[in-house]
């Protein structure tokens, strides 16, 4: 996979090492930190954009993030899209939470799915929701769930 900050720069070290050298250099400063992590996804056409962040934020003080793009021709429904951005979540979150546990840095899994049932995204909320807390990781929908719906939705618009 291939990470890049908000800047465009690429991550060049692999990600644990970013992460570790990022933990590092914001507990150095002082800051005590959170990490999200979400992802969203845009059909244009026959193509479908996913993006995944991990956004680190720092208590009262912003914060930054890490993503990552790809890119499918695959057709899904509403219902196999929304799971594949947990999915992509669920995969970056596993390949963290040692590392975060090691700094004691909490971690949340965000899902962009509404809670309200007149939207179509709300159609895969059980199974996301069962999904994330399965593996062992606190979740967030929408409206909460600001690493899918702003950050990686920013991404793929």
């Amino acid at each position: 996979m291939t990470w890049k900050k908000f800047s465009g720069e690429p991550i060049r070290k692999p990600l644990l090492e970013e992460v570790s050298t990022a933990i590092s250099k914001e507990y150095a400063l002082g800051n005590k930190l959170k990490v999200c992590i979400g992802t969203d996804s845009q059909v244009k056409g026959q193509i479908t954009d996913f993006a995944t962040v991990i956004a680190f934020i720092r208590e009262k003080k912003g914060g930054f993030m890490f993503i990552h793009q790809e890119r499918t021709l695959l057709k899904m429904s509403i219902k196999e899209r929304m799971l594949a951005e947990v999915q992509r979540s669920i995969e970056t979150a596993y390949t963290l939470c040692d590392i975060l546990d090691t700094y004691h840095v909490d971690l949340e899994v965000h899902a962009d799915i509404n809670t309200n049932p007149m939207f179509k995204s709300n159609q895969a909320l059980h199974e996301a929701m069962g999904y994330i807390l399965s593996m062992g990781f606190v979740f967030k929908a929408k409206p909460e769930a600001f690493a899918s719906s702003t950050c990686a939705n920013k991404m793929v618009q």
